[in-house]
C-alpha cells in the first residue's frame, strides 16, 4: 500500500474504524502518530482551562460525568460486555454502551476482546498491556497507539457481534463522544444565558465537563493495567502478577481489587470482603433492585471459603 493510502486511511480511521481493516497490521507496535492525533489533541484540549477559567459548577459537573461513565465503563463495558456477570435487556445494553462509549474509550466490542484476550493471556508474551512484558508506560499508554492495539478481534465477541446496534457503535466509535461533547457546550451556553450566576458558559464547560474529564477517566481506566499488576497486595496465587490496591479501588470504583477479578473474574462483585469498597458493585445491586437487570453471577462458596482461608493466614502470620 502506498504511504498516501496510509495516511488516507489512518485519517478516515478518526471516523469509521473499520476503514482499510484489511490492511491494518495487527502485529505493529510502533507508535501510530496520524491514527492518534484526535486521542492527543484531547489531551492538549485541557490546557485551554487557563483561557476558559473554572468555576464549582463546572468542577462538580465534570466529576459527575467522570462518575456516570465510569460506572458504565466498569459496569457494563467490563463486567457486563467483557465477563458477562449479569444479564439485561437488549435497550438497556444498548443505553449503558452508549454511556460507556462517550467515554472515549473505543466501542464495546473492541474493549471487551481485548479485555478477553488480556485475561488468556494476562502478563505473558501475547498480553499487549503487560508491564511485566513491555514496561510500565508501554501498559498504561502504548499500547493504545499502536496498530496491534486498534482492530477488533471479533472472534473474541461473536456473542455481541451479532446486534447491529452494537457494531454501528464500535465502527464509528468516535461519534458519541462527539455528541457528548456539542451536547455539553450547548448546556453551558444555556446556563450562561439563563443562569449566569453559576459562572458558566459553553467553552468552560466543554473543557471542564468533557476534556479534563475525558482524560481523568481514561488514564484512571488504564490504571488497571499498569499500576494494579505492580502495586498493590496479592492475596491469590494466580498465574499473572494481578494486585489489590485499594486506593484505585476507589478510583475506579472497584475495579482495583484486581488479584480478587483473576482468581474468579466470572464473579459480578469484586471487593471479595465486606471492607472491600466496590461502588461497582453496589450500583449493579441497585439495578437488580429496580430491575434493570438480573441473574447476577455471585462469588461461589468456595471462592469465599478460599478467600477467609488466606486472610486468616495471613493474619496468623503477622
Amino acid at each position: 500500500m502506498s504511504p498516501t493510502n496510509n495516511w488516507r486511511l489512518n485519517i478516515l480511521r478518526w471516523f469509521d474504524s473499520e476503514a482499510g481493516s484489511d490492511h491494518i497490521d495487527t502485529t505493529s507496535k510502533h507508535f501510530n502518530v496520524l491514527r492518534v492525533v484526535p486521542f492527543l489533541l484531547l489531551h492538549l484540549a485541557c490546557f485551554l482551562a487557563f483561557f476558559t477559567g473554572v468555576s464549582t459548577f463546572a468542577v462538580v459537573f465534570a466529576l459527575a460525568f467522570f462518575l456516570v461513565r465510569m460506572f458504565a465503563i466498569t459496569g457494563f463495558y467490563h463486567r457486563y460486555f467483557a465477563h458477562k456477570t449479569f444479564k439485561t435487556s437488549r435497550p438497556a445494553q444498548f443505553a449503558f454502551a452508549v454511556l460507556g462509549a462517550s467515554a472515549a474509550q473505543r466501542g464495546p466490542l473492541w474493549w471487551a476482546a481485548h479485555h478477553r484476550h488480556h485475561h488468556q493471556h494476562s502478563d505473558q508474551e501475547q498480553d499487549l498491556h503487560s508491564p511485566q512484558q513491555r514496561g510500565f508506560w508501554w501498559s498504561h499508554i502504548g499500547w493504545f497507539t499502536c496498530d496491534a492495539g486498534f482492530a477488533t478481534d471479533e472472534r473474541r465477541v461473536r456473542d455481541w457481534a451479532k446486534y447491529p446496534e452494537l457494531r454501528w457503535l464500535n465502527r464509528f466509535d468516535a461519534a458519541i463522544p462527539a455528541i457528548a461533547a456539542v451536547v455539553i457546550f450547548g448546556i453551558g451556553e444555556t446556563l450562561a444565558a439563563w443562569a449566569p450566576h453559576l459562572g458558566t458558559d459553553g467553552f468552560q464547560l466543554l473543557v471542564w465537563g468533557f476534556f479534563i474529564s475525558t482524560v481523568a477517566l481514561f488514564h484512571s481506566t488504564v490504571t488497571i493495567n499498569s499500576l494494579c499488576h505492580v502495586w498493590g497486595k496479592r492475596r491469590f496465587d494466580t498465574s499473572d502478577d494481578s494486585r489489590n490496591n485499594f486506593w484505585l479501588a476507589l478510583v475506579t470504583l472497584g475495579e482495583g481489587w484486581h488479584n480478587n477479578h483473576h482468581r474468579w473474574p466470572q464473579s459480578v462483585r469484586q471487593g471479595f470482603r465486606w471492607y472491600e469498597i466496590d461502588m461497582t458493585w453496589y450500583g449493579l445491586w441497585l439495578l437488580a433492585r429496580l430491575g434493570i437487570i438480573w441473574d447476577l453471577n455471585p462469588i461461589p462458596e468456595h471462592i469465599q471459603e478460599e478467600t477467609r482461608k488466606l486472610d486468616n493466614m495471613r493474619r496468623s502470620r503477622s
